[in-house]
């Protein structure tokens, strides 16, 4: 995806002249996207075509890179302030009566953050939101302080950071870094981005690559020893400012914005499980926490659920949770919302789905919907993945919780037992993975799924010989789909819960027995689970914990836990325990 669409006009300032492209309408809240380093504005084409329906979107190419001219001589030609100064001819420009939305990434955040702590830009910033990019005085600020207090956390913390930042050293060297872009660096570029971060070409990077990194390298050479060496005491930043931070990012540690809130009132933290480059990775992600922001800030004020120094982990993120009118799915959906998700309830009681939907709004989901579908119903589930899609968006998160209980021995369950089970357990957390996890990796833009299983999974059982079955069956399946999924950046968790209480006690079936035996042992089943009162809300917090980890196997209560070690370590003893008569 290129910028062909944009309207394209000529910037003067300070001597050279800056190639700036509009998209949208500009009556719209204007949000200008700053580049970094070694990109030009086309790094931002997919997130500025998602935003484009919505906002007036403003791309320019820094000086020096690009179709915008370079300053001679080079040297001192790509300082802070003329950076600013830049920036001002281009708000000027574009939005000339109202202040813009600023979004920055690598050296388009670090320079951003200069716009928004310094006193001239004051009333032109309505947000501003930085990627991969830390403000140079707060970076240095952040040095002194853990030098003047080595602890070994603090040592190990600046070795860390240090270890990652080799690239800024390699190109402080004279000459080297331009022989190395004009020759054979610029040439693989491309090839080196594919691998290493997934990034697809589309137009990008540009032909202009090794120009554009040989100058650019002059950002570093001219701003960062002096700032670092004397960092402006007064750097507070007097917009609101909404930090995205990439867990994989190789070249920043997510420890460089510790204690960031001395220096931002007003401060947002969002994590994501990407590499550095993500308006190329991450568009949809990118696109949906930007547009939040700047609807909030258009008001002046961030909304009181979003503010503060902990992040939203999931915030504009759409999460489906099958099995969701009751029990585990309830709490996984209500978990979800309260991170900021967007959530998607499934149940196939419609109006258990429904009131999910309602609670998940008043927790905090921006939106959330409900669909009443029947997991086992291939053609229904195919239906509800197209219109997903089509009204709400690709899923990000897919939870595939719907499951039914069955208890009896093996010669009491008929074929009709089996397949029930099977349907629902099984085949509904297959029909979910192939219809939804195939969504995510034609979007390649990663996502995860989470299956839950059981602890019957690995603990045998006399009683459970269908149940335990359909469950070993999802921690297989998920297994596979792991490994299969891993190189599209895509998770896949199995949750592994023991005892919790739950209304699947209450309606679980047992085979070979009379409708009043039947009920009987149900009541004696959910008062055991309930005397064990293991809730579903911690259930939900694994969940969450699972994808933030991306974790693979994830047991969750005290007996989960330790039956999974027995299964590894002492298989034998958790057999002679599978023996044993249930307490019905």
């Amino acid at each position: 995806m290129t910028l062909d669409g944009a309207r394209e006009r000529r910037v003067r300032t300070g001597g050279i002249e800056l190639c700036v492209a509009e998209l949208g309408d500009p009556a719209d809240p204007t949000v200008i996207l700053v580049h970094g380093y070694p990109d030009t504005k086309e790094v931002w084409s997919q997130v500025a075509a998602r935003l484009a329906d919505r906002f007036h979107v403003v791309l320019y190419d820094v000086r020096g890179h690009g179709s915008s001219t370079t300053p001679r001589p080079l040297r001192g030609g790509f300082t802070l302030a003329k950076l600013t100064d830049d920036f001002l001819a281009v708000a000027d420009a574009v939005s000339p009566d109202r202040p813009v939305h600023l979004v920055g990434h690598d050296w388009g955040s670090v320079q951003s953050w200069e716009f928004v702590t310094v006193a001239r830009t004051e009333g032109r910033i309505a947000s501003f939101t930085s990627m991969s990019g830390p403000s140079l005085d707060h970076l240095s600020h952040w040095t002194k302080g853990r030098l003047k207090r080595p602890t070994p956390r603090a040592v190990a913390q600046l070795l860390g950071q240090g270890r990652r930042s080799w690239y800024v050293y390699a190109l402080h060297t004279p000459v080297l870094p331009e022989l190395a872009w004009r020759g054979p660096l610029g040439k693989r570029w491309p090839k080196l981005l594919a691998r290493l971060e997934k990034v697809s070409g589309d137009g990008y990077p540009t032909a202009s690559l090794p120009t554009d990194a040989a100058n650019g390298a002059w950002l570093y050479r001219d701003n960062v020893r002096s700032r670092l060496r004397r960092p402006r005491p007064d750097a507070h930043a007097h917009a609101p400012v909404q930090l995205i931070t990439p867990l994989g990012d190789a070249f920043l540690s997510e420890r460089l914005y510790d204690g960031l809130e001395r220096w931002v009132p007003r401060l947002v933290r969002r994590t994501l499980d990407a590499k550095h480059w993500i308006p190329r990775t991450r568009p949809d992600q990118v696109a949906a926490w930007i547009g939040e922001f700047v609807t909030a800030n258009e008001g002046g004020r961030l909304p009181a659920a979003a503010t503060g120094a902990h992040a939203q982990r999931f915030g504009g993120q759409l999460v489906l949770v099958t099995g969701a009118g009751s029990g585990i799915g309830r709490a996984t959906a209500f978990a979800f919302a309260e991170a900021g998700a967007r959530v998607v309830a499934v149940d196939r009681d419609a109006e258990s789905a429904a009131r999910t939907a309602e609670l998940a709004r008043l927790v905090g989901a921006p939106e959330a919907w409900a669909e009443p579908v029947d997991v086992t119903d291939e053609q229904a589930m195919e239906k509800l993945a197209e219109k997903v899609a089509t009204e709400y968006g690709i899923v990000d998160v897919l939870v595939n919780n719907a499951g039914i209980g069955l208890s009896g021995s093996f010669f009491d369950t008929t074929p009709e037992d089996w397949k029930k089970v099977l349907d629902v357990n099984l085949w509904g957390v297959i029909h979910g993975c192939r219809l939804f996890g195939k969504q995510m990796a034609d979007r390649g833009q990663g996502g995860h799924i989470v299956n839950i299983a059981s602890a019957a999974a690995y603990q045998p059982s006399k009683a459970l010989p269908a149940y335990s079955t359909s469950k070993a069956a999802v921690l297989m399946l998920s297994e596979c789909l792991r490994a299969e999924l891993a190189g599209q950046g895509i998770g896949v968790s199995a949750i592994c819960p023991g005892f919790v209480n739950t209304n699947i006690t209450t309606t679980a079936r047992f085979t070979g027995v009379d409708a009043e035996e039947q009920a009987r042992r149900q009541k004696r089943t959910a008062r055991l689970y309930g005397l064990r009162n293991y809730p579903p809300e911690k259930v939900a917090s694994a969940i969450l914990r699972a994808v933030v980890r991306n974790e693979a196997v994830a047991p969750v209560t005290p007996e989960a836990r330790g039956a999974h070690l027995m299964s590894r370590f002492l298989p034998g003893a958790l057999r002679a325990l599978a023996r044993m008569d249930p307490p019905l």
